[in-house]
């Protein structure tokens, strides 16, 4: 009897175990549509787009296989979606940081682009119109042969004077057919906010932080009075070749002279004493310049 009862108790562990292990394993297969990722740095912003591609196959395309007035997933699978890790403009809108599904809803003349706080849709089925933040038009464009789906960020163009880009156009190609959409960002307003989310974050001792975000602000006259008290708590935490330095090169910006002068020299001094030997030429050079000016 103790027998057939341990019998039992064995054949009914076995099927609990049994029952608890997966069906079937986690097969990973490839897809007929391969994912892709696109990422585009302006300024300081990331935006990333996440999507499938389809390929044409030798089907007709617009109209057909994507019917005119429909949502579409503008891509394959899930929903194509649009990353942005600060605010930009989003074809003339403002769009907030953020994570949005982007659908497309093409014609024969004009397209419209719309941007969905649903990221987890499967392709467009129970798109809501209501959850759009913001939708734009655009016209398509013949272009190339284009057998696979693609996304690309182009025309770039730079941000004022300098060669940092800080707007462009995002593209889709797909067949013969282009749909591009302007989108920029403020870099001023997205370097101030991270200078001043970095401030906030740094250590009372940090003072490497607070040079970083003054420097940038005095060299693109932004926030100057906020900057002019990040200037000050560097030069007050250490007394160094790249606080003083700072401080000179304000000085002077504000007109002080003499100042300056005596900053810069201190600087300059600070830098030749310090064990890291920073290059102090470019200061002394401009010191120079700065006594002998009238």
């Amino acid at each position: 009897m103790r027998i057939r009862t341990a019998v039992l108790t064995l054949g009914l562990a076995a099927l609990t175990l049994a029952s608890a292990t997966p069906a079937s394993a986690q097969l990973k297969l490839p897809r007929i549509s391969p994912n892709a990722t696109i990422s585009q740095t302006l300024g300081v912003t990331d935006i990333t787009i996440t999507y499938s591609r389809p390929g044409v196959k030798g089907r007709a395309v617009w109209g057909t296989l994507v019917p005119n007035g429909q949502p579409w997933r503008a891509g394959a699978n899930e929903a194509t979606t649009l990353t942005t890790t600060s605010e930009i403009t989003f074809g003339g809108q403002k769009l907030a940081a953020g994570t949005y599904a982007l659908i497309a809803i093409p014609g024969e003349t004009e397209w419209t682009i719309a941007l969905n706080t649903d990221k987890e849709l499967w392709g467009a089925y129970g798109y809501k119109a209501e959850k759009n933040v913001l939708t734009v038009k655009v016209k398509p464009e013949a272009a190339p042969m284009e057998e696979w789906l693609s996304y690309s960020f182009d025309g770039l163009m730079p941000n004022g004077t300098t060669a940092m880009p800080n707007s462009g156009n995002l593209v889709l190609r797909w067949e013969k057919m282009r749909v591009a959409v302007p989108i920029s960002v403020d870099v001023n307003a997205a370097v101030l906010a991270s200078c001043r989310d970095a401030i906030a974050k740094a250590k009372p001792d940090d003072f490497r932080t607070r040079v970083q975000a003054a420097r940038w602000c005095m060299d693109n006259d932004q926030a100057l009075a906020e900057a002019r008290v990040w200037m000050e708590q560097a030069v007050a935490i250490q007394k160094n070749y790249s606080t003083l330095g700072l401080q000179a090169r304000w000085l002077m910006k504000e007109g002080k002279k003499k100042e300056a002068i005596a900053a810069g020299e201190a600087a300059v001094a600070a830098g030749k004493a310090s064990p890291d030997k920073p290059d102090t030429s470019a200061l002394e050079k401009l010191v120079a310049e700065w006594k002998t000016a009238k």
